[in-house]
């Protein structure tokens, strides 16, 4: 019998209240700095670093939840794909994985789809989680990308795709890849309707991700240090022989080659978005309001 773990500790938490310990996700570790960031201020400065400004990855819905007015939107579900269509095993099996990811994240997959009001504009909003899977590009990804097309298409909406992904889905071989002319379809169906199609590059967007819809977008938005690219900056050097520059793939050093539009904190994501939409549509919210009451009407 261990007297002080079985009677000393008991008698000490009698007498102080028996007080609740508490939780170890209260405090959240910045992976620049290595600050610790209480957690309801993380929350209030949109998963940022208040201390060195880096951008932490978030979910797919709370991205919805953030752009959203109000938080409100209505979530549009991604249809059931092809489990497993290869029957592909490396150490453990394609579906273990996939289960596994389905079970952490609540998501059927990668991507979550929504509708709702962004500054009194109508948008539909996809956004890629890469907790799930490295947020990677299989079947239901692309399926759920070309839903989101056509549901803007078919609710005269703009279309907002937030991208973060380390490619195609390697579990799924060329049947992922076949996604990347599936997705660029997609964005087709939005230029022929003639609809605001905006790509926001978030931290990372690789592989071949980037080489198809989140590059092709009317206006292209990157995060604040964002990794942006197709081949990891490793890969690059063993195949050139040479040093790459400092910052290279980083969304500031894209904005001065002209690879994006422009490069935003994400506090302020928000606003630029309302602001390229209204910009597009060439209409304000209250007059698209009262075009939309004289349709219905």
């Amino acid at each position: 019998m261990n007297w002080l773990k079985d009677w000393v500790k008991p008698k000490l938490k009698s007498l102080v209240g028996g007080q609740k310990e508490i939780p170890e996700n209260l405090w959240h570790k910045c992976p620049s700095c290595e600050a610790m960031v209480f957690h309801r201020d993380l929350t209030q400065h949109c998963h940022v670093c208040p201390h060195c400004n880096f951008h932490m990855r978030i979910n797919a819905h709370e991205r919805l939840k953030m752009l959203f007015d109000d938080e409100q939107f209505e979530e549009i579900s991604i249809d059931a794909a092809i489990v497993d269509p290869l029957k592909f095993r490396d150490r453990r099996r394609y579906t273990e994985r996939l289960k596994e990811a389905q079970g952490k994240r609540g998501a059927t997959d990668a991507l979550a789809i929504g509708h709702g009001n962004l500054g009194g504009y109508s948008a539909v909003v996809a956004a890629l989680d890469f907790e799930f899977m490295g947020g990677s590009m299989g079947i239901a990804v692309g399926d759920g990308l070309l839903k989101a097309a056509r549901i803007a298409v078919e609710r005269q909406s703009p279309l907002v795709v937030i991208s973060s992904s380390g490619g195609a889905r390697m579990q799924e071989g060329i049947l992922s890849l076949m996604q990347m002319t599936r997705t660029t379809l997609a964005v087709e169906e939005m230029k022929e309707a003639g609809l605001p199609y905006i790509v926001v590059l978030a931290d990372p967007t690789t592989g071949g991700v980037t080489a198809s819809f989140a590059m092709l977008g009317d206006i292209a938005i990157a995060e604040q240090g964002a990794v942006i690219g197709f081949a990891g900056a490793r890969v690059i050097e063993q195949t050139i022989r040479e040093t790459l520059p400092e910052g290279f793939q980083r969304a500031e050093y894209l904005l001065e080659h002209g690879m994006v539009d422009m490069v935003v904190h994400r506090k302020d994501l928000r606003d630029t978005l309302i602001r390229v939409i209204g910009l597009l549509l060439n209409k304000s919210p209250s007059r698209r309001q009262s075009d939309t009451e004289q349709a219905a009407g």
